[in-house]
């Protein structure tokens, strides 16, 4: 069993924060005029996912699970996945109706993160849910099919539009599926740790 400490600098924890400039390539490299961007913007992201996995698994590895670690992971995955979904309300790849859903999944993160802040400073543990787990699978594999229907229609312009529109749609039906999990996650922190926003809180 891994042993938890508190050294916030290691090389796990690099990996994780590795997440945030990576963000911000990826949005350029979406923006970008030369050919093979988007391409390159799509191997950038499924890189990302790579390195969600990699810094749980030096983490393990090498005995440095942190709680700053868990944290920051959590955190690094919320931002790239909000932050793309802003970027694709901005360009036009999700529709302006739908910017009621990201604010409303932005809020819920704030919640939800602000209430395991509340619970660990009187020493109880808010596990994840299981809708919120599959809300990050969902999502993320949503950014994976825009960015992927993008560089279809850019990079590869001799596949059937039939094609890029199927992936299309597949990202955002995975979107509104993954909507749904956020809400519903965050109706079920909120009613099994509703005592954590109590005065007395800290008891489960």
């Amino acid at each position: 069993m891994a042993t938890v400490r508190s050294q916030p600098v290691n090389g796990a924890n690099i990996i994780t924060l590795s997440r945030f400039p990576l963000l911000f390539v990826i949005v350029g490299l979406l923006y970008a005029p030369f050919p093979g961007s988007r391409s390159l913007a799509f191997v950038l992201y499924l890189f990302t996912g790579f390195t969600d996995w990699l810094d749980g698994y030096v983490a393990r590895r090498r005995a440095i699970v942190s709680n700053f670690g868990k944290f920051m992971d959590a955190l690094s995955d919320k931002i790239l996945t909000l932050g793309l979904f802003i970027f694709f309300l901005t360009d036009g790849t999700l529709p302006p109706l739908f910017l009621f859903a990201v604010l409303l999944m932005l809020g819920r993160e704030f919640l939800v993160t602000g209430l395991r802040l509340v619970a660990a400073s009187r020493n109880v543990v808010i596990a994840a849910e299981w809708s919120g787990k599959i809300k990050t699978i969902l999502l993320m594999v949503s950014i994976g099919a825009l960015i992927c229907a993008r560089a279809m229609s850019h990079d590869f312009q001799w596949i059937p539009q039939i094609f890029v529109q199927l992936m299309h749609w597949f990202g955002i039906f995975l979107f509104c599926a993954g909507f749904y999990c956020t809400v519903d996650s965050g109706v079920r922190y909120l009613i099994r740790h509703r005592s954590v926003l109590t005065s007395d809180g800290g008891r489960r």
